[in-house]
């Protein structure tokens, strides 16, 4: 069955690979975008839905199967973006996709987001990860989420570690999790976990 798959922060690096991953597999992906946006990775083809995740409108997630949520506010931001992105529109994006009748919704978080209070020079960006998890995890949807280590450029790799026995340390490529992110997304494999992901 072809999915219509809402992708947000789908001109980001991951975003856009997930974006490829779904063409591939045969679902139909839209790619959420602020009306500052360049869309020139993006697949031809591809959708547009205009919508901005510090403002986000009703009906953002209408007609749509799934939701992805590949959006961050980047590392070049300050503690109020990460806020704002990673936290509040997270779970507004949450909210509407409950709202619209999406089936599934499928979080890309972090390794160490699974802590309530974290520590290091990630704690503020993990704290609101965690924040936009949990409700996620309470919102009564169909749910999803991965939480990869540090992120690579790299492609896809041979195999990839999941769940307890990922090394921290470790490092994951986009490729793979975008794939990963797609298949979440479209199959019932990884329903009701937060599973941590590392590339091979």
């Amino acid at each position: 069955m072809t999915m219509n798959v809402l992708v947000a922060g789908a001109t980001g690096k991951t975003g856009h690979l997930v974006v490829s991953e779904l063409i591939d597999m045969g679902h139909t992906p839209t790619a959420l975008v602020r009306e500052s946006s360049d869309t020139g990775s993006l697949p031809e083809g591809v959708s547009l839905r205009k919508g901005d995740l510090t403002d986000l409108q009703s009906g953002v997630c209408a007609g749509m199967d799934v939701v992805v949520f590949a959006a961050g506010s980047g590392g070049s931001t300050g503690a109020e973006m990460t806020d704002k992105v990673d936290r509040d529109g997270a779970q507004k994006l949450v909210d509407l996709a409950k709202q619209a009748g999406v089936s599934r919704f499928v979080m890309l978080s972090s390794i160490g987001a699974d802590q309530s209070d974290p520590e290091g020079d990630l704690a503020h960006y993990l704290k609101a990860k965690h924040a936009a998890d949990e409700h996620l995890k309470a919102s009564g949807l169909t749910w999803a989420i991965l939480r990869p280590v540090a992120l690579t450029d790299d492609g896809r790799s041979d195999s990839v570690v999941l769940g307890a026995e990922v090394d921290r340390s470790a490092k994951a490529s986009r490729a793979d999790v975008a794939h990963l992110l797609a298949e979440a997304a479209t199959t019932d494999r990884f329903d009701g976990t937060a599973v941590d992901m590392q590339s091979a």
